[in-house]
């Protein structure tokens, strides 16, 4: 089970399986009781939970440190040829063992799901069932982006499968139970609620965790969480906990997130995702006010990937992305994963905000795994340079034309276009946004400019509209763009 602690903390395994006292002098609201029983439901899904355990060689030096003689003692020789001889004659492999837990989802065909993070690195992997039964597991395939892993066994009796749920229809405070191998213990049943749904923790680029109180431990990585109709509705992964033991928060990968990666792992061995080709970054209030938007949504598209699927003008950089593929944008971090789940070469609507204007536009996605060769190509070094001589100041900025001499002292690429940014007040608010001397202004208020006067004047254009905050598209010293907000007043 991987750990978030909040602070480093070493604990015996017997403290970790204690439970904290409660709390002296507080008193605790009565809550409505839960489910008056779970035994029912858990005697039927108790065959299909597995344990999983793994090992793997590692090189783990010499077999215990080594003994040193203080500086020109005669004796570090005998200590030399000591350990020597009882280590082997240098550093030894050795073997790790980890457990985990998993489930069965197609008993004909002996498939099991468990956490990429279980399995990763294994030489063996071993699965034992709820009657005591072992059986060796080959990898299907594996995806560490939502920590996935699928396993395919030889089943020599038939086995127990779990169904998968909706996990789009669980609402907080629903009642849900977990079962896997807390601490190696095995077939352990616990039952929670439903704490918060979409949680982003920061494991991975598609964050959106179910999270519950139900407890889990390590060991219950890659187990099932249930509802109560004995349908997986996620997929146990990680804790929040400065103990190592259970504290109450939990995260599950939802089964609306999982089961296209499973079906993938189980068909071609990785996953095959769709892709966009824009990079984005959030629609703060500042830059929505900029933008006339109503209110703050959608993905900001801040550039576009050269060869990419929309490099051919359908999505602009300034574009909101508001709605994918009939699915609402709400925020930033909801595109990447609806595209992601998208097929390899559909071809999709997608609505966008452009200059105040509501359009959509038809693309059709590429793969995001040919992506990364793409993205790199487009990366570059951006070392500070030091400021030349400004024609203009405002905002704080001091502007300056883009000519070959320029280019040169700051390290500006051929096919960037725009205005210098030859120097900033680190006072200033432009600075409060990073803004740095080399950025080059390539747009404000989602019109071109090319020349300082450009930009004082449609500063004060906005101004004289009433606009409070100017939105600069800026460009990267290698072209790479991005959007911010500056206040005027």
């Amino acid at each position: 089970m991987r750990k978030f602690r909040f602070r480093p903390v070493r604990m015996a395994f017997a403290a970790a399986m204690l439970m904290a006292s409660p709390m002296v002098g507080v008193s605790h609201a009565q809550t409505a009781p839960g489910p008056a029983s779970v035994a029912d439901l858990a005697e039927g899904l108790l065959d299909a939970v597995v344990n999983i355990s793994t090992s793997q060689s590692v090189d783990g030096g010499s077999a215990q440190p080594r003994m040193r003689a203080p500086d020109g003692s005669p004796f570090q020789d005998f200590f030399d040829e000591f350990f020597r001889e009882r280590d082997g004659q240098g550093p030894r492999n050795r073997k790790v063992s980890s457990l985990g837990s998993g489930f069965v989802i197609d008993a004909a065909e002996g498939i099991i799901v468990t956490n990429n993070h279980v399995i990763e690195g294994a030489d063996d992997i071993e699965v034992n069932f709820a009657d005591g039964s072992k059986l060796s597991a080959e990898l299907v395939g594996a995806d560490p982006k939502t920590d996935l892993a699928v396993l395919k066994v030889t089943p020599v009796k038939p086995l127990t499968e779990a169904r998968f749920g909706q996990s789009e229809g669980m609402r907080i405070g629903d009642w849900v139970m977990a079962i896997g191998n807390p601490f190696g213990l095995g077939g352990t049943v616990t039952v929670g609620i439903i704490s918060a749904r979409g949680r982003d923790i920061n494991a991975g680029p598609y964050d959106n965790f179910i999270q519950t109180d139900a407890a889990i431990n390590r060991g219950n990585s890659g187990g099932p969480l249930f509802n109560m109709n004995g349908e997986v509705i996620g997929i146990n992964t990680a804790i929040i906990s400065p103990s190592g033991g259970s504290i109450g928060i939990g995260f599950a990968v939802p089964t609306e997130l999982a089961v296209n990666v499973i079906d993938q792992l189980r068909e071609f061995g990785e996953t095959r995702r769709g892709w966009l080709g824009v990079r984005i970054q959030p629609v703060t209030d500042d830059i929505a006010e900029s933008l006339g938007m109503d209110e703050a949504m959608g993905a900001l598209v801040a550039g576009v990937i050269r060869g990419g699927p929309v490099d051919d003008g359908s999505i602009e950089a300034g574009d909101v992305i508001i709605r994918f593929d009939g699915k609402d944008i709400d925020d930033m971090r909801d595109l990447p994963r609806v595209v992601a789940e998208s097929p390899v070469g559909k071809a999709v609507d997608v609505v966008v905000i452009r200059k105040g204007e509501e359009a959509t536009v038809k693309v059709t996605l590429g793969r995001l795994e040919d992506s990364e060769q793409l993205a790199s190509a487009e990366t570059g070094d951006e070392n500070a340079q030091e400021p030349v001589d400004a024609a203009v100041e405002i905002l704080g900025m001091s502007l300056a034309e883009l000519d070959a001499s320029a280019r040169e002292e700051f390290g500006i690429a051929e096919d960037v276009e725009g205005v210098l940014i030859a120097e900033v007040d680190p006072e200033s608010p432009a600075a409060d946004k990073r803004v740095e001397a080399g950025d080059v202004i390539v747009e404000i208020a989602q019109e071109v400019v090319t020349t300082p006067q450009e930009v004082k004047d449609r500063i004060a254009a906005l101004k004289q509209d009433g606009r409070r905050n100017a939105l600069l598209m800026l460009a990267g010293k290698t072209g790479e763009l991005r959007f911010v907000t500056v206040r005027m007043d």
